[in-house]
Order: C-alpha cells, then sequence, then structure tokens
C-alpha cells in the first residue's frame, strides 16, 4: 500500500506522539530521564544503530550486555542510545523525515502505527521475518491495515492486587470473584469490616485511559463507540464507587505509582496494577495475591497490552536487513524472550514456547501469563493513529464523570462527539 511521505506526516503525526507516552502506564516503574549509549561511536565500522526507550539500563546493565551479545552473534558491533518514551518517538518521526533512521527501534506498542503510518518502518513480511508463532492479540498492536511493522518482545498488562490480610479478616475469599457483581459483594464486605476497598488510577492522562479499559472492554464496549450502554455501565461503576467512599476521591489524580504506594500502605483490599509491580509485592509488608478483572457477566476481562516492540525502520541501503534479521531472530527465541522478560521484572513471553519457558523459571507468574492471553492491543481493531485520539476523549469523559461535574451518559456522550470530531470518523 503507497503510503504519503515520511514528511508529509511527520508534522502532522508528531501531535498524537504526545499523547503516546504511556512508558508509565504499561512498563517497568524505574524511572526513564536521560539517555545512555553503549557499543561502538556512530559510523563505525561494522556498526549497527539501535535506539530503545530504556535510559534506566546504562552500558553494564544485564539489558544492554543483553543487546550487545545479539550484535555479536549477527557478527556486528551495536550502537545503542536509549531515550525516554516520548522522546524516542519524536526522535524517530524526525529521523525518518531527515533519512537518517537507526536500524532497530524498541517502540511502545501503541506508537508503532504512529511510524508505520508515516511510511518509515518496514513490514515483517518484507524483511522477510516470520510472525506466525507470536500471539495474535499481542502482534495485533503493531498491525495497520493488514501488515505488520514490528514484532512484541514481551507484554505486561493488569490484573487486581489484593491484601490477603485484609480479605481474610473480611471473609472474602478472592476465588469467589467472577464478574462484577461477586466483585462489589467482596468490595461491600471489605468496607462493613472497617477497611478500604479498592484504588485505581483515573488521572487525566493515558494512564487513566489504560486503567478504565479493562472495565471498558469487559463490559462488552468498543473504542469506536465511547458512548455505548456499554461504555456507561463500565463508568457508572467507577462512578459509583467514587460517590460511595468504595474508592478514594483521590483516584482522580492518581497515577499508577500513586496508587500503588497507597497499595504499600497496608490499607486498601484491592489495587489496580501491573505485572511490573510483582517484585514490590513480594517486598510488601502483608501477603498479596491477584485477581484477573472480571468482565461485567463473567470471565476475564481484557486488559491492554503494555510493553515495546521491535522495528525495522525503512534503510536506503537494504542489504543490510540481513543482518538486522539475525539481530531480531537472536533476540526473539524462546531464551531470548525470557530473559528478556527476567530482565525487566517482568515481561511476559510473546510466543507460547517463551511463555511456557519462563513459567518452567518463575511457576509464580501463570496468573500473569494467563491475564496476557487475554489481552488487547490499545490500537488493535486498526484503530491505528486513531488510538490517541479516542483515549484522550475517553479520559476526559471519565475526569468528568469521577469529578461529577457531568453523569457518566453525558460525559462519554461528549467523548465521543470529540472523538469523532477528532478522528474524522
Amino acid at each position: 500500500m503507497n503510503r504519503t511521505s515520511v514528511s508529509a506526516k511527520a508534522a502532522v503525526l508528531g501531535t498524537a506522539v504526545l499523547a503516546l507516552s504511556v512508558s508509565a502506564s504499561a512498563c517497568a516503574s524505574a524511572p526513564q530521564t536521560g539517555g545512555a549509549t553503549t557499543g561502538a561511536s556512530a559510523g563505525g565500522a561494522g556498526a549497527y544503530t539501535w535506539w530503545d526507550p530504556y535510559p534506566q539500563h546504562d552500558p553494564s546493565s544485564a539489558w544492554a550486555k543483553r543487546v550487545d551479545a545479539c550484535g555479536k552473534q549477527a557478527g556486528v558491533t551495536i550502537q545503542r542510545t536509549a531515550y525516554d518514551t516520548t522522546a524516542l518517538t519524536n526522535q524517530a518521526l524526525l529521523a525518518g523525515q531527515e533519512g537518517n533512521a537507526p536500524d532497530v527501534i524498541l517502540l511502545d506498542n501503541p506508537a508503532v502505527s504512529t511510524l508505520a503510518d508515516a511510511g518509515m518502518l518496514t513490514t515483517m513480511s518484507d524483511f522477510g521475518l516470520d510472525t506466525a508463532r507470536f500471539d495474535k492479540n499481542l502482534i495485533a498492536a503493531g498491525e495497520l491495515d493488514g501488515k505488520t511493522y514490528g514484532i512484541p518482545i514481551g507484554a505486561n498488562t493488569l490484573a487486581l492486587y489484593y491484601n490477603k490480610k485484609i480479605l481474610d479478616a473480611a471473609g472474602v475469599d478472592p476465588g469467589s470473584i467472577k464478574d462484577w457483581a461477586t466483585l462489589n459483594a467482596a468490595l461491600k464486605k471489605v468496607k462493613a469490616a472497617g477497611k478500604k476497598p479498592i484504588t485505581f488510577a483515573a488521572i487525566g492522562t493515558e494512564e487513566g485511559s489504560f486503567q478504565f479499559l479493562p472495565w471498558f472492554w469487559g463490559s462488552g464496549a468498543q473504542l469506536t463507540q465511547l458512548d455505548s450502554p456499554q461504555a456507561v455501565a463500565a463508568l457508572d461503576l467507577w462512578t459509583t464507587w467514587v460517590k460511595d467512599g468504595t474508592a478514594p476521591n483521590s483516584v482522580i489524580s492518581n497515577s499508577q505509582n500513586t496508587t500503588w504506594e497507597q497499595f504499600l500502605t497496608g490499607e486498601f483490599a484491592f489495587a489496580e496494577n501491573g505485572t511490573w509491580q510483582i517484585d514490590s509485592a513480594k517486598k510488601a509488608g502483608f501477603p498479596t495475591g491477584i485477581v484477573q478483572i472480571p468482565g461485567k457477566d463473567g470471565g476475564t476481562a481484557p486488559t491492554p497490552t503494555g510493553g515495546e516492540f521491535i522495528t525495522v525502520p525503512v534503510q536506503k541501503d537494504t542489504k543490510r536487513y540481513a543482518t538486522t534479521k539475525k539481530i531480531l531472530e537472536c533476540m526473539t527465541t524462546p531464551e531470548g524472550l525470557v530473559e528478556t522478560g527476567t530482565t525487566f521484572a517482568y515481561y511476559i513471553p510473546s510466543t507460547a514456547e517463551g511463555q511456557q519457558a519462563i513459567l518452567a523459571k518463575e511457576p509464580g507468574l501463570k496468573p500473569w501469563v494467563d491475564a496476557v492471553k487475554s489481552a488487547k492491543g490499545r490500537t488493535s481493531d486498526n484503530l491505528g493513529t486513531k488510538y490517541p485520539k479516542i483515549s484522550e476523549a475517553l479520559w476526559t469523559g471519565v475526569q468528568k464523570a469521577l469529578s461529577g461535574s457531568a453523569t457518566p451518559a453525558d460525559a462519554l456522550k461528549e467523548a465521543q462527539a470529540q472523538a469523532k470530531q477528532a478522528t474524522g470518523g
């Protein structure tokens, strides 16, 4: 499919990129500030350039060593440069416009469609890499118009962490939570026992949308119709929790880190948070566990996927692709996916074989493997570059409802109108 040139689209897409600052919503909680470079100097003989959003991993880190090892296996030296997530996407668009893109970029998954739409990414089929072994629900975030523009190095997602001490005292069996009705029953028992039932992040950013999506999708709602009855039911659930004190008023400004800090006080029975808190939960001063976020009428709600995709920018010298392919294959073997997953504590591998391998090492990750299997990409359903605009309308509607300035129905009606105008649909 012919696409408008990078230079023509970069300026337009640059605005959308600002809404794709979702590293905090779906990645490890380590700070991402500054930059880090490892490997050969730019332009060195045999050097391949690699950009990723992990400046917290310096040249001496396990991650940097892993990248270097894959370069050596491919017979080249990798020059690695790290940016924070938003800077990386903006820099990538600029590099594509100027015709000096790196050989490999690891992109936060919602940004893949942005760069693909700008015409700067090679499709995996043109590149010669088979994507059939990757879980369809995970690789979907890298698809646009029926073509695949990257492969996931792993995924993380959301679930409900619980404080076992509080649930035991309130007589709540976490295994009894199967749908919204049974979850509400559990929350009422906690409240009756004098404890705080649940906290989550509803901040007016992508983090707020990220946390709301399991309830939105779990109601049967679709991002193409923000004001459907199902969507209203999901927002009514959250709004009711805030109104009756089941959730604190602070959720409207809570980031996911703030929410986690609240949970670690030991005062809350449940907190919605992600795979990246596994190690922190182990160190909490009370026993913890997780339950899947339930769908409205039962089953596991689809949760949004976080994590990065390996992408290959278009190169003028197509002979470079053969070596780049070797680097990508090294990164995505079952063993490689496990190594990446444990390095980031934790990413769940994006293939069935990789998932089995990580469970052999870490059996306790099974609930998270199950959660990832039912997860969904935010740009799936061919939303592509429309997603950031829809997401902004959604989090704005959530904020209005939780603040009491509009009913859930009216807030989402406005959100749908905003999204329709922004996307031209």
